[in-house]
């Protein structure tokens, strides 16, 4: 079943390879992919019967997929027309349309992925107020991920280190009640952050670092500084082999 429906959706993307086992040499064919074009082609194709919802602000917006489970898309609670959930609404409180709530996402995610049904409630109280005074509405699109599928994509999800430091880049971030004198130094970095990070994080579901001197040297004294983390999840591959010939990694 696995072969089968790889071979569907992505035989275009098969990739050769060639393994050495001893002097005389043998090649072996080695059918790869990576889980990151999986996970992209499935989005996209389902993208198209993805379903957008809207619920006005200080009501309970209800999700649900009859078969398979729910992927959030994209969400948002703010406001980004002057039109949605406008009925019976002041103009003043209609007209900042590049509102914005930076935690929408990833809450609304946390709390529908892999569900058949959830509820998500809209309001300040959940979500930050990205614009004091304005009516909010949130929007939600999302898919219903087959439950086979959804197996391939997230089995064995894990962290992917992309980049780190400890030290400070500008003088804004993590500023509130330093004094001037600790943030002027922008160009405050630290060589061995990421072979740090990605030590104690790469290829765990989860970890915790201590943003200290104890655990990276200190590249500036006298500097209040910040640790700096970019990373991504991804499955962590699993290889299955057909009469010792063929491998298909996932």
């Amino acid at each position: 079943m696995c072969f089968e429906l790889v071979f569907f959706f992505f035989s275009q993307y098969w990739t050769v390879l060639y393994v050495n086992l001893s002097d005389l040499v043998f090649p072996y064919l080695v059918y790869c992919f990576y889980i990151k074009i999986f996970y992209e082609l499935i989005v996209s194709a389902l993208f198209n019967f993805s379903e957008t919802v809207v619920t006005c602000d200080g009501f309970v917006q209800s999700l649900s997929c009859e078969h398979g489970k729910i992927q959030i898309n994209t969400a948002n609670y703010g406001r980004t027309d002057k039109t949605t959930c406008s009925q019976g609404r002041p103009s003043q409180q209609l007209q900042n349309t590049n509102c914005f709530s930076p935690n929408a996402l990833d809450f609304v995610s946390k709390s529908c992925n892999g569900l058949e049904i959830c509820e998500v409630y809209a309001t300040h109280m959940i979500f930050t107020d990205p614009c004091f005074g304005t009516y909010k509405y949130l929007a939600i699109s999302y898919f219903c991920l087959p439950h086979r599928i959804r197996e391939y994509l997230f089995h064995g999800t894990v962290i992917h280190i992309q980049s780190a430091n400890y030290g400070r880049t500008d003088s804004s971030t993590c500023s509130n009640g330093r004094p001037p004198a600790q943030l002027s130094k922008t160009d405050c970095y630290t060589l061995n952050s990421q072979t740090v990070v990605a030590s104690r994080c790469e290829g765990k579901s989860s970890c915790s670092i201590l943003a200290s001197n104890s655990v990276f040297s200190d590249p500036c004294v006298g500097t209040f500084k910040y640790l700096n983390i970019s990373y991504s999840c991804g499955s962590k591959c699993k290889c299955y082999c057909i009469e010792k010939l063929y491998c298909i990694v996932f």
